[in-house]
């Protein structure tokens, strides 16, 4: 450990004892954490703050309209308009897999992770 994480540690002690923790809001309640493993390290930092702002990064907005195109096409009747959104959400799913820094994993989208292994199978 060097002098500052010894000094950090410290004072955090300190602040236990004191019963500075105590009332803190939330306390008690499980933390909400951020998946950020397909975020390059370099800048996981860059998008906690942008995040923070109020912005999203692209794959995140791409991967939003993903979701909210699959709840939509469960509620179309039209056969012309399905076909359509289907057809967009594809082009989503090629942009956002386009550019995923990290490999595609087929439980990220469940309702094509059977096709997909039929393709490895076959």
């Amino acid at each position: 450990m060097d002098i500052f994480e010894k000094i950090a540690e410290q004072k955090i002690r300190e602040a236990i004892e004191q019963g500075l923790f105590d009332d803190l809001p939330n306390k008690g309640r499980p933390l909400k954490l951020e998946d950020f493993t397909w975020v390059p390290e370099d800048l996981k930092i860059a998008y906690k703050v942008l995040k923070n702002a109020g912005y999203i990064p692209p794959e995140m907005e791409i991967r939003k309209e993903i979701i909210d195109l699959k709840e939509l096409l469960k509620t179309i009747d039209d056969n012309q308009e399905r076909i359509k959104k289907i057809r967009e959400l594809n082009f989503k799913l090629l942009k956002f897999n386009i550019g995923r820094k990290r490999p595609f994993y087929p439980e990220d989208f469940p309702e094509y992770e059977e096709k997909i292994i039929r393709k490895f199978i076959e």
